[in-house]
């Protein structure tokens, strides 16, 4: 049976306007509104929560606060999510997917959010005791129309046993210990749980000149560094170990050129312009790597890579603690505290299965049982619920 699929849209005003079709019936759209009052103050709390940082705080400040915030205690956290479900899901689309729970069926929720909710963590709005959106429906990112069905888009061919392009904590020239590692010691060892050999963990060559050829023929793309937004998201800018004689399209920053989302969109040499051929899957773990649609035009590293050839996109919503910043800043952390190695290994699980969606879903309904049983600092959704396929 093909799962049953839902399209919602959510476009922002002075209110927030829904709009939703089932694509076995794309002519029946259904369409609400919710007044803007209802919905600020939750998404105001939810700002408060999250370690993107608010205006005029440094990244380490929005890590404390948000480690010792409502996501990393269970009690606050269930308030919080229920009353994102309550302020953001219509009532009608809650019965819809309920009419298929009853027959034993899990549909999927396909949500292009808008520019107020880019940040919202849509699977883990609590929907019942004990269930999250993500217990009742598989989950994943609606691309805007304009980048799904641009006319010179072609997706790659997926083949299962296809080749992995890795860079795996890339080093930065000239960086700071901003963009040090992420991964640390851990990193040799999951280098290796992931079949790679040990030296695919802070490799110092992995430059978007030799990045772009071996991506034209893989079928898989997983990233594990450093992404940094900007002023738009064009020039979202993700960090190799790309050196200041590098052409691109962002200036040198401290000793490197950071490649950005134009640069895979239209080509980051001068004198031969062209768009990057990107592979079937794309895994992007990293600092806000999927927080386009928080501008004006949401077009960023996700759909960049959706325009370059990726059929499924996974990213982040908002600023990934490090094991390292959960050690430092969570009350309840202990130095063994880890999470981002079993993050790196379930989404690159994920992208080797034939649904991704569906695998990275389950890896989430796992954790949001889990913290809803235990509470344990590792499955608190500042980390699983940070992450979003987008599907194109």
């Amino acid at each position: 049976m093909v799962t049953p699929t839902v399209q919602l849209k959510v476009i922002d005003t002075d209110h927030l306007f829904y709009t939703w079709r089932w694509e076995h019936e794309l002519g029946a759209i259904q369409n609400i509104v919710v007044p803007g009052e209802t919905v600020r103050p939750v998404l105001d709390e939810l700002a408060a929560a999250l370690p993107t940082p608010l205006p005029g705080e440094t990244v380490e400040q929005a890590l404390e606060r948000s480690l010792n915030g409502p996501l990393t205690d269970r009690e606050r956290e269930f308030e919080l999510a229920w009353s994102l479900a309550r302020a953001l899901i219509p009532h009608q689309l809650a019965m819809e997917l309920n009419a298929y729970l009853e027959q034993g069926i899990r549909a999927h929720v396909r949500i292009q959010p808008s520019h107020a909710t880019a940040q919202v963590p849509w699977e883990a709005l609590r929907v019942d005791e004990g269930e999250r959106f993500v217990t009742n429906a598989d989950m994943s990112v609606l691309p805007p129309a304009t980048v799904r069905n641009a006319p010179e888009r072609r997706i790659s061919p997926w083949n299962p046993d296809g080749r992995v392009a890795a860079v795996l904590d890339p080093k930065v020239p000239g960086a700071a210990a901003a963009l040090g590692s992420v991964l640390g010691p851990e990193g040799p060892a999951l280098a290796e749980r992931l079949g790679l050999d040990k030296t695919a963990f802070r490799r110092s060559d992995q430059t978007r000149d030799t990045l772009e050829p071996e991506l034209a023929d893989a079928s898989r793309f997983l990233y594990v560094g450093h992404v940094t937004t900007s002023a738009h998201g064009l020039d979202a800018r993700l960090h190799l170990s790309c050196g200041p004689g590098t052409t691109g399209r962002a200036a040198v920053v401290a000793g490197h050129r950071p490649l950005t989302a134009a640069d895979i969109v239209l080509g980051h040499r001068p004198d031969a312009p062209g768009r990057w051929s990107m592979p079937n899957r794309v895994a992007l773990i990293a600092c806000e790597s999927g927080g386009e649609a928080r501008f004006a035009e949401p077009v960023g590293l996700v759909a960049a890579a959706i325009h370059a050839g990726a059929e499924y996109v996974t990213a982040t919503r908002w600023t990934l603690p490090t094991d390292a910043g959960l050690r430092r800043f969570a009350p309840r952390a202990t130095p063994e505290t880890t999470a981002i190695p079993e993050v790196v290994l379930a989404v690159n699980r994920a992208h080797q299965s034939p649904d991704p969606v569906a695998a990275l879903s389950a890896w989430q309904r796992h954790h949001a049982a889990q913290w809803e049983t235990h509470g344990r600092l590792e499955n608190s959704p500042i980390i699983w619920a940070a992450f979003g396929t987008a599907h194109g």
